[in-house]
């Protein structure tokens, strides 16, 4: 009984692993072409109690910028965690601009979600077929096994990244996805990276400089 509860736990983890991440929402300014920019800072703000998310986070994102051929750099190697606490907006631009960023990428958690779900009790036959006789059929409705429901809980986190040229200090793009029940940050994070500038060479605001690896999400 407890490695048919077992399987379908880890047949349940398989289907919802299987979208783990996902695009809800995308902006872009318009007449916007793809271009190429020099030093990227890829800005997670993200609660200090999460900070090992917030360092999977940037570095993969910075990552699969530099896949591309672009210099990219994290908040977190560059300033570090408390870089811009006490800056106003003309001192933070100010220390971007002497750094030589030309754009800044942010990670945003909007929100961070438990939900307790209820796994509807599994019923298996120790035999299958017709049974020949009544005998036969009283056994096989003996030996079914009734597992009973049980509760998971899964976490679902809600980004926003959004994308800022600095020469002209405008927004140029911006998405919100969600990344559903994943196995930890250094994995969510992989995802995101992948999903986030892959989106961004499609939708033409990174020109591609190197080599991506073309995942659909």
């Amino acid at each position: 009984m407890k490695n048919n509860k077992l399987l379908a736990y880890v047949f349940l983890l398989f289907l919802t692993g299987c979208t783990g991440s996902k695009i809800t929402t995308v902006w872009k300014a318009a007449d916007i072409t793809s271009q190429s920019y020099g030093k990227i800072l890829v800005l997670g703000l993200i609660p200090e109690k999460d900070r090992r998310i917030q360092e999977n986070m940037e570095n993969h994102v910075a990552g699969d910028l530099i896949d591309l051929g672009y210099s990219a750099v994290t908040s977190l190697q560059l300033f570090g965690p408390k870089a811009f606490d006490q800056l106003d907006e003309n001192a933070a631009l100010e220390k971007l601009k002497n750094s030589g960023i030309s754009a800044v990428i942010t990670i945003v958690m909007l929100d961070k979600k438990k939900e307790r779900k209820y796994v509807q009790p599994q019923v298996t036959y120790s035999s299958g077929g017709y049974m020949n006789n009544f005998w036969e059929y009283r056994l096989g409705l003996y030996n079914r096994i009734l597992e009973p429901g049980y509760y998971i809980t899964d976490t679902k986190y809600y980004w926003e990244s959004n994308f800022y040229e600095m020469s002209s200090r405008k927004l140029i793009y911006s998405v919100q996805t969600q990344s559903f029940d994943p196995k930890n940050s250094w994995s969510m994070g992989h995802e995101y990276g992948h999903m986030i500038v892959n989106n961004m060479v499609r939708e033409k605001i990174l020109k591609t400089q190197g080599r991506i690896q073309t995942e659909k999400f």
